[in-house]
C-alpha cells in the first residue's frame, strides 16, 4: 500500500526535523519535502505533488494563513496547521479552518518546542483523519456565511423555554457551524446548545466570531447561567456541558452545568454527555443535529432523544469533512433527515 506523501512547512529547521521524524515513524506516511516559508511551500507543492501538508502559522515571507488561502485557490489538498495558544494564533487558526484546513495541532510550548514528541499520538491520529478526509470537499463551494449582522436579537430574559436545539460537531465543525448558526433568524423561540470538540482557548474565540456574524447571541457557556430562548451556548474546551432543570414557581427553568468529570471516549466536552443530560432534564421539544467529525460521539444518546420524541438531523456525507459522527448516527436508524450543510438550518427551523 503506497504511503501518504507529506510536505512539512515550518520556519524552524529543528521543528521541521522533529515533525518529519514523527511523521516518518508511522508506516502510513512519508515526508517527501520540507519548506521554510509559505512561498517555498507553494513551489514544493507544484514540484512534489504531496497528498498532505503540515504547516506552521507564523512564518516569514508568506505566513501560514496566506499560504493556505493560495493552496485552496490553486491546488486544494488536506492541510493541518500548527498553532500556538496566544490570542492572535487562536484567531488565525479559526480563520484557517474556515478557509479549508482539515484540523490543527497545538504546539506544546513556544515556537521551538523540545517536548513536541508529547503530541505524537494526537498528531498521527489527525494526519490519518486528514488523509481520509473528503478531498472533493476542498473543491466544494459551500454558500458564504452571512455578512456581519446589524440586527442583533438579545435573548428573552423572561421568555419561557419550550424548544431546544442541540448540535454536535468535531473535525470540520467550526467551518460547518459558520454555515449553520448565522442563518438562525432573530427572535427564534429556542435555545441552542453546541458541543464542538476543541481545546480550551479556542471555543471562546469561536463563540465571538459566530456572535459577530449572527442575529442571535452566541457565547461560551458559563457555569450556572440560565438557558434563554434566542441564545447559542458553546461548551468550553475541556468541560462537559450538561443541562440542569430547576422548578421556579409553577414552571421549569434550564441552567448550564459545567464539569470536568472524566472524558468520554477521550473527549471533553462530549456530545453524548450533553445529549443524555438534555433528555433527562429538558421537558419539551428537542431537535438534535449531528455535524461532520471523526468517531461516533452523539450516536449513543440518540435513542434517548427519540424516547423524548425529539427530531434528529445528520449532515449528508457530501458536505462532511469527515463522515464519522453523521455516519454513526445514521447507522442507528434513528435519524429523521439527512441533508447537506447548506440546508441544515432550514431543516431545524421546520422541525421547530
Amino acid at each position: 500500500m503506497p504511503r501518504n506523501r507529506v510536505l512539512v512547512v515550518d520556519d524552524s529547521a529543528l521543528m521541521r526535523k522533529m515533525i518529519a521524524d514523527m511523521i516518518n515513524s508511522d508506516d502510513e506516511f512519508e515526508v517527501v519535502g520540507k519548506a521554510g516559508n509559505g512561498q517555498e511551500a507553494l513551489e514544493k507543492i507544484k514540484e512534489l505533488q504531496p497528498d498532505l501538508v503540515v504547516m506552521d502559522m507564523e512564518m516569514p515571507v508568506l505566513d501560514g494563513l496566506s499560504t493556505l488561502r493560495r493552496i485552496m485557490e490553486s491546488q486544494p489538498l488536506p492541510v493541518i496547521m500548527f498553532s500556538g495558544l496566544n490570542s492572535k494564533e487562536t484567531e488565525q487558526t479559526l480563520k484557517a479552518l474556515q478557509l479549508g484546513a482539515v484540523d490543527f495541532i497545538l504546539k506544546p510550548s513556544g515556537q521551538i518546542s523540545l517536548d513536541i514528541g508529547n503530541i505524537k499520538e494526537e498528531f498521527i491520529e489527525k494526519l490519518k483523519v486528514a488523509a481520509n478526509s473528503n478531498r472533493k470537499l476542498q473543491l466544494y463551494q459551500s454558500p458564504p456565511a452571512p455578512a456581519l449582522k446589524t440586527k442583533k436579537s438579545l435573548p428573552d430574559e423572561g421568555g419561557r423555554l419550550n424548544k431546544l436545539v442541540v448540535i454536535a460537531a468535531s473535525t470540520g465543525g467550526p467551518k460547518a457551524l459558520h454555515q449553520v448558526i448565522p442563518r438562525f433568524p432573530a427572535g427564534i423561540d429556542a435555545a441552542v446548545l453546541v458541543v464542538q470538540h476543541m481545546p480550551p482557548g479556542f471555543t471562546g474565540t469561536l463563540a465571538e466570531r459566530l456572535d459577530s456574524l449572527s442575529e442571535l447571541k452566541v457565547k461560551e457557556a458559563e457555569q450556572g447561567e440560565k438557558v434563554l430562548p434566542g441564545c447559542v451556548y458553546i461548551a468550553p474546551g475541556d468541560y462537559h456541558l450538561k443541562a440542569q432543570s430547576r422548578l421556579k414557581g409553577a414552571e421549569n427553568e434550564l441552567y448550564i452545568e459545567l464539569d470536568q468529570s472524566k472524558p468520554r471516549g477521550g473527549l471533553r466536552p462530549a456530545a453524548d454527555i450533553m445529549l443524555k443530560s438534555v433528555t433527562e432534564q429538558f421537558w419539551s421539544h428537542i431537535v438534535c443535529v449531528i455535524l461532520t467529525g471523526m468517531g461516533n460521539d452523539g450516536s449513543a444518546a440518540l435513542p434517548l432523544i427519540k424516547e423524548k420524541k425529539g427530531k434528529i438531523i445528520a449532515e449528508h456525507q457530501s458536505t462532511c469533512v469527515v463522515y464519522g459522527m453523521p455516519k454513526a448516527a445514521i447507522e442507528t436508524g434513528l435519524v429523521d433527515k439527512i441533508v447537506p450543510l447548506s440546508e441544515i438550518t432550514e431543516e431545524v427551523l421546520s422541525m421547530l
